[in-house]
């Protein structure tokens, strides 16, 4: 079985820039919110500070998309590689 790395590629960067995209965004009304799980990513991700405003949910919500797409189009092409070497 073959993996269609564009599509695990898309999918993981909706999955992953959707869910910081809501927690980001839920942050902004409730400060305390997710704040543990925001300070992880910004640690990762270089300019974003959580709860500064909706410029920085907007970063977050980038960094995610092309982070996740980047890391799932890289697993599936790597998981493709493994497979037919098996």
């Amino acid at each position: 079985m073959k993996l269609n790395v564009t599509a695990l590629a898309l999918a993981a960067a909706l999955i992953w820039g959707a869910g910081l995209l809501v927690v980001a965004s839920i942050n902004l009304g409730s400060p305390g919110y997710g704040r543990a799980f925001l300070d992880a990513v910004a640690s990762v991700y270089p300019g974003y500070r959580p709860g500064t405003g909706v410029g920085s949910v907007v970063t977050a919500t980038l960094y995610g998309l092309v982070d996740a797409g980047v890391g799932g189009a890289v697993f599936a092409w790597l998981y493709n590689l493994l497979a037919r070497a098996r």
